[in-house]
């Protein structure tokens, strides 16, 4: 039971102290549950990114939830994701109560301004994190100038990118197989 409340509070403390969630928050999963507790290792938690993008869901909760799995089984799931979503929840109610109260004064406008910056920094360090441990050959340079050149000039789904991505993978893996090469 101890191991389940770690993971809710771990989780929540994620869920409170990260503005703009989704990829926003992968830094710190990746500092509080790889680095901190070692709950999963680097590439555990990559895989974890991976198949969260995959899957419908915010990917900060679809990890959250496959790293609550790992360490303490379903309970473990359902308490990680409780976690990671209990914060939004109480402050987005708030917000709501009091939404036209706030807007209204520049302070506030202004703040929220230097929030989205700091998000796209955060969004940027995390691209950043997963290239470095992500790409480690021709092969994944040429897939992420693809996906990255895919998603930005034309309006087709990202899952589509991942699909394409997966069976380029798979096939490419296939022929170095073949070949005789490990794909480096």
């Amino acid at each position: 039971m101890k191991t389940i409340i770690k993971l809710f509070f771990a989780f929540a403390r994620i869920g409170l102290f990260t503005f703009g969630g989704g990829y926003a928050m992968l830094p710190m999963i990746q500092r509080e549950i790889v680095e901190t507790k070692k709950w999963a290792t680097e590439e555990e938690i990559m895989n974890y990114y991976a198949v969260g993008q995959c899957t419908p869901g915010v990917i900060a909760v679809n990890t959250a939830t496959f790293v609550g799995r790992k360490v303490a089984g379903i309970k473990g799931a359902i308490s990680a994701t409780l976690g990671v979503i209990f914060p939004s929840v109480i402050i987005i109610t708030l917000i709501a109560a009091f939404i036209r109260n706030f807007l209204k004064y520049e302070a506030v406008s202004n703040a929220l301004e230097g929030i989205n910056v700091a998000v796209s920094v955060l969004v940027i360090s995390a691209v950043m994190n997963l290239w470095k441990k992500g790409v480690k050959n021709i092969f994944g340079i040429v897939m992420f100038a693809f996906a990255f050149l895919f998603t930005l000039l034309t309006d087709f789904s990202p899952i589509i990118v991942v699909v394409v991505a997966i069976a380029s993978g798979f096939l490419y893996g296939r022929f170095e197989e073949k070949k005789g090469g490990d794909g480096k």
